[in-house]
Protein backbone atom coordinates (compact mmCIF):
# COMPACT_ATOMS: atom_id res chain seq x y z
CA UNK A 1 0.00 0.00 0.00
CA UNK A 2 1.50 3.33 -1.07
CA UNK A 3 1.67 6.41 1.11
CA UNK A 4 -0.98 8.07 -1.06
CA UNK A 5 -3.39 5.19 -0.58
CA UNK A 6 -2.87 5.29 3.19
CA UNK A 7 -3.82 8.97 3.25
CA UNK A 8 -6.77 8.82 0.85
CA UNK A 9 -8.90 6.56 3.10
CA UNK A 10 -8.74 8.75 6.22
CA UNK A 11 -9.17 11.86 4.10
CA UNK A 12 -12.34 10.42 2.59
CA UNK A 13 -13.69 9.67 6.08
CA UNK A 14 -12.96 13.25 7.09
CA UNK A 15 -14.66 14.58 3.96
CA UNK A 16 -17.78 12.54 4.72
CA UNK A 17 -17.83 13.82 8.31
CA UNK A 18 -17.47 17.43 7.17
CA UNK A 19 -20.16 16.97 4.50
CA UNK A 20 -22.61 15.55 7.06
CA UNK A 21 -21.80 18.34 9.54
CA UNK A 22 -22.43 20.95 6.85
CA UNK A 23 -25.72 19.32 5.98
CA UNK A 24 -26.75 19.41 9.65
CA UNK A 25 -25.77 23.07 9.82
CA UNK A 26 -27.87 23.87 6.76
CA UNK A 27 -30.96 22.04 7.99
CA UNK A 28 -30.90 22.48 11.79
CA UNK A 29 -28.29 24.85 13.18
CA UNK A 30 -28.48 27.87 10.86
CA UNK A 31 -32.29 28.20 10.81
CA UNK A 32 -32.34 28.17 14.61
CA UNK A 33 -29.45 30.60 14.89
CA UNK A 34 -31.01 33.11 12.52
CA UNK A 35 -34.38 32.77 14.27
CA UNK A 36 -32.68 33.67 17.58
CA UNK A 37 -30.88 36.57 15.90
CA UNK A 38 -34.18 37.94 14.58
CA UNK A 39 -35.82 37.56 18.01
CA UNK A 40 -32.96 39.27 19.87
CA UNK A 41 -32.32 42.12 17.45
CA UNK A 42 -35.30 43.80 15.84
CA UNK A 43 -33.11 45.84 13.48
CA UNK A 44 -31.56 42.66 12.04
CA UNK A 45 -34.88 40.74 11.86
CA UNK A 46 -35.50 41.66 8.19
CA UNK A 47 -32.14 40.09 7.33
CA UNK A 48 -33.06 36.71 8.81
CA UNK A 49 -34.14 35.03 5.58
CA UNK A 50 -31.65 36.64 3.20
CA UNK A 51 -28.75 35.78 5.51
CA UNK A 52 -30.06 32.24 5.99
CA UNK A 53 -30.28 31.71 2.24
CA UNK A 54 -26.82 33.18 1.70
CA UNK A 55 -25.37 30.99 4.47
CA UNK A 56 -26.94 27.85 3.04
CA UNK A 57 -25.56 28.71 -0.41
CA UNK A 58 -22.04 29.19 1.00
CA UNK A 59 -22.21 25.83 2.76
CA UNK A 60 -23.50 24.24 -0.46
CA UNK A 61 -20.43 25.66 -2.21
CA UNK A 62 -18.24 23.98 0.40
CA UNK A 63 -20.12 20.74 -0.26
CA UNK A 64 -19.40 21.11 -3.99
CA UNK A 65 -15.70 21.53 -3.14
CA UNK A 66 -15.88 18.33 -1.07
CA UNK A 67 -17.54 16.41 -3.92
CA UNK A 68 -14.96 17.65 -6.43
CA UNK A 69 -12.15 16.77 -4.04
CA UNK A 70 -13.63 13.28 -3.68
CA UNK A 71 -13.49 12.84 -7.45
CA UNK A 72 -9.92 14.14 -7.60
CA UNK A 73 -8.94 11.66 -4.89
CA UNK A 74 -10.34 8.84 -7.02
CA UNK A 75 -8.21 10.09 -9.90
CA UNK A 76 -5.14 10.18 -7.65
CA UNK A 77 -5.78 6.58 -6.59
CA UNK A 78 -5.90 5.45 -10.21
CA UNK A 79 -2.96 7.64 -11.29
CA UNK A 80 -5.16 9.68 -13.64
CA UNK A 81 -4.82 13.05 -11.92
CA UNK A 82 -2.67 14.50 -14.71
CA UNK A 83 -5.38 14.31 -17.33
CA UNK A 84 -7.82 16.68 -18.95
CA UNK A 85 -10.65 15.05 -16.97
CA UNK A 86 -9.18 16.39 -13.73
CA UNK A 87 -9.57 19.96 -14.98
CA UNK A 88 -13.36 19.66 -14.81
CA UNK A 89 -13.22 18.93 -11.09
CA UNK A 90 -10.65 21.64 -10.41
CA UNK A 91 -12.81 24.09 -12.36
CA UNK A 92 -15.73 23.03 -10.16
CA UNK A 93 -13.71 23.90 -7.07
CA UNK A 94 -12.67 27.27 -8.52
CA UNK A 95 -16.28 28.04 -9.47
CA UNK A 96 -17.63 27.07 -6.06
CA UNK A 97 -15.00 29.18 -4.28
CA UNK A 98 -15.82 32.14 -6.53
CA UNK A 99 -19.56 31.81 -5.94
CA UNK A 100 -19.07 31.49 -2.19
CA UNK A 101 -16.86 34.60 -2.22
CA UNK A 102 -19.53 36.60 -4.04
CA UNK A 103 -22.22 35.40 -1.63
CA UNK A 104 -20.10 36.34 1.39
CA UNK A 105 -19.53 39.75 -0.18
CA UNK A 106 -23.29 40.23 -0.52
CA UNK A 107 -23.83 39.16 3.11
CA UNK A 108 -21.09 41.56 4.23
CA UNK A 109 -22.73 44.42 2.31
CA UNK A 110 -26.15 43.61 3.81
CA UNK A 111 -24.79 43.55 7.36
CA UNK A 112 -22.80 46.75 6.98
CA UNK A 113 -25.79 48.53 5.42
CA UNK A 114 -28.11 47.34 8.20
CA UNK A 115 -25.96 47.81 11.28
CA UNK A 116 -22.58 49.30 10.47
CA UNK A 117 -19.28 47.56 11.02
CA UNK A 118 -20.26 44.99 13.66
CA UNK A 119 -18.17 42.07 14.91
CA UNK A 120 -20.02 39.77 12.52
CA UNK A 121 -19.25 42.10 9.61
CA UNK A 122 -15.57 42.09 10.57
CA UNK A 123 -15.61 38.27 10.60
CA UNK A 124 -17.18 38.31 7.15
CA UNK A 125 -14.49 40.72 5.99
CA UNK A 126 -11.86 38.27 7.23
CA UNK A 127 -13.71 35.47 5.42
CA UNK A 128 -13.62 37.59 2.25
CA UNK A 129 -9.87 38.00 2.53
CA UNK A 130 -9.35 34.29 3.20
CA UNK A 131 -11.71 33.40 0.34
CA UNK A 132 -9.83 35.67 -2.05
CA UNK A 133 -6.56 34.02 -1.06
CA UNK A 134 -8.10 30.55 -1.49
CA UNK A 135 -9.54 31.47 -4.88
CA UNK A 136 -6.21 32.80 -6.12
CA UNK A 137 -4.41 29.73 -4.76
CA UNK A 138 -6.83 27.45 -6.61
CA UNK A 139 -6.27 29.43 -9.82
CA UNK A 140 -2.52 28.91 -9.45
CA UNK A 141 -2.99 25.20 -8.72
CA UNK A 142 -5.24 24.91 -11.78
CA UNK A 143 -2.50 26.46 -13.93
CA UNK A 144 0.05 24.04 -12.43
CA UNK A 145 -2.24 21.09 -13.14
CA UNK A 146 -2.63 22.29 -16.72
CA UNK A 147 1.16 22.47 -17.13
CA UNK A 148 1.69 19.07 -15.51
CA UNK A 149 -1.01 17.54 -17.72
CA UNK A 150 0.67 18.95 -20.82
CA UNK A 151 4.06 17.63 -19.70
CA UNK A 152 2.56 14.20 -18.92
CA UNK A 153 0.90 14.07 -22.34
CA UNK A 154 4.17 15.04 -24.03
CA UNK A 155 6.09 12.46 -22.01
CA UNK A 156 3.55 9.74 -22.82
CA UNK A 157 3.96 10.63 -26.49
CA UNK A 158 7.74 10.26 -26.28
CA UNK A 159 7.59 6.92 -24.51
Amino acid sequence: MSRTQRVVGPLRLLLVAVFVALLAAQVVILPGAFARMAAQSADLAPLRWPLLVLSVVVLACVQVVIACTWQLLAMVEHDRIFSAAAMRWVNGIVGAVALAWIVVLVAFALLVAAGGLSATAVLLLLALLAGAALGLLMAVLRALLRQATTLRTDLDGVI
